[in-house]
Parts: structure tokens; sequence; C-alpha cells
């Protein structure tokens, strides 16, 4: 089963991901100490919840799946393609902004957060390498996903037919509707393939997020690519949804380590 719990923490795993070498899971919103509208598991801090009940629940949740909050490291999200390497802890200052980070260290955890955005991990089981992205319309149209994979070849000289990937539970078609704008940047970044991502729903058209990120990897000969298929917005009691909930939410999170 994809879903389990610890200590009243709720999580999902990858069944491709299962490894002894990596530890990873997807946070629900559920076990946590957050009241409305960031209930209950919020590890967003910029969501205007309060900072020392963000850092409970994160601490709860680092160690329901059996990691330490020492061992972090994290980014600021801006929806970018950038993605960077991560060989120890973040310590005090500012954040590095990106929406991807890759590591080999072992022990050292990568964590990123979602409310909607697809969740993307990677793990080479050969070199022992790990990535992970943050992928909304527009880190996908630039094409994060892309240079996760060659940001991993150029790091750790990983081949891209060994890499596993996996694509958490993110918006999904059926909830998210775009304007002519986006359409348009969709059209330019994926060609004739765009037919197949820009969908007719109710006399909008939708973006399909997930094909377009799997389309992304397997281009670049990814060995396999694991689609959760869990649609945020579909799925509130577990999934925080921006779209969903009109903006007022939380963030869940996204971690994954290399066994120390």
């Amino acid at each position: 089963m994809p879903f389990h719990e610890s200590a009243g923490v709720r999580f999902f795993k990858f069944e491709t991901l299962q490894h002894p070498a990596l530890r990873h899971a997807i946070l629900t919103r559920r076990g946590g100490n957050s009241p409305h509208p960031w209930a209950s598991l919020n590890l967003g801090g910029t969501v205007g919840d309060q900072a020392e009940r963000v850092r409970a629940n994160l601490s709860r949740a680092m160690g329901a799946v059996d990691l330490s909050t020492a061992s972090l490291s994290q980014v600021w999200q801006i929806h970018s393609a950038e993605v960077v390497r991560a060989d120890s802890p973040q310590r005090a200052g500012d954040p590095v902004k990106a929406d991807g980070m890759v590591t080999a260290q072992p022990g050292l955890t990568l964590l990123m957060r979602f409310a909607d955005c697809v969740p993307i991990l990677i793990f080479d089981p050969v070199r022992v390498a790990i990535g992970v992205a943050h992928a909304g319309w527009l880190g996908t149209v630039r094409g994060v996903s892309l240079e996760l994979v060659r940001t991993m070849i150029r790091e750790f000289g990983s081949r891209p037919e060994d890499l596993i990937a996996g694509l958490g539970p993110s918006i999904g078609p059926d909830h998210y509707p775009v304007g002519p704008e986006v359409a348009a940047q969709v059209e330019a970044a994926f060609g004739s393939y765009a037919g197949q991502l820009l969908l007719p729903r109710d006399g909008q058209v939708a973006f399909d997020l997930w094909s377009a990120n799997r389309w992304q990897l397997e281009s670049t000969g990814i060995g396999s690519v694991e689609v959760a298929g869990i649609c945020t917005a579909c799925n509130l009691e577990d999934w925080y949804s921006h779209r969903g909930e009109r903006g007022q939410t939380g963030r869940f999170g996204a971690v994954l380590a290399l066994s120390a």
C-alpha cells in the first residue's frame, strides 16, 4: 500500500522507490497541530501560520519518518528550473533560490514543500544519488524535471536509464484550468505534444501536469516513472491544495535521503 502512518502522521511512499539505500516520504496534511485553514501538518512558513507551530509540525513529521531536522537541506522555491547540489545541512541565513536539489551525501535530507505543484523524486541506485524538484506550470514549461536529470548526470555521472522517478500527489487535469497566456507557453515548450496536455474542460482548457512532467522525464531516456495519480484538489482530507482551497491553505512536504 502506498500510504503509511507513524506517530499519527500519514504519508505516501512510491512502490518503485523502495530501496535499502533510500528513505523517502510525501507527508500528508494529517498529524500536525495547526488550526484551520492550515490544518494540520502545515510545513509552510510563509502562509500565515505561526512559526512555532510550523517548527513543531516539522519536528513531528521528521520524527515520524525517522529522519532528523538537523539533517535538512532546503531551498527558497521560486517556480524556476534552477537545480542546486546540496552537500551539507542548511545553516543559518537565507536559503538558496531554486526549485530542485540533488545530493549523493548519505544522511542529508532534501525537503521541498507543495500545495498543488508536482513533487518529483529521483533515485539513482547505481551512483547512489537522489534529486527532488518542485514543478508547477511555470517550472514545468521551464523544464525543471529536465534540469534535474541533467544535474544528476553532470554532478554524479548518472545514466538516465538507471534513474527511477516518482511524480507525487499534485493537482490533476480535471481541476487545473489555465488561461490563454499559460496555454501559449505550454504550446511553445511542448510543440506538437501540447495538444495532448491542454485538454478541454467545461468550456476551458486544462493543463495536465502529470503527463507533461512524465513526458519530459521519459524524453531523457529515464528508466522508469511512477505517477501517483492523486489529485490534491480532489483529496483535501490528505493534501493541501492552493486551487482547491482558494489560496487559504498550508504546505505539505516531500523528503528523501540516502541512508547514512
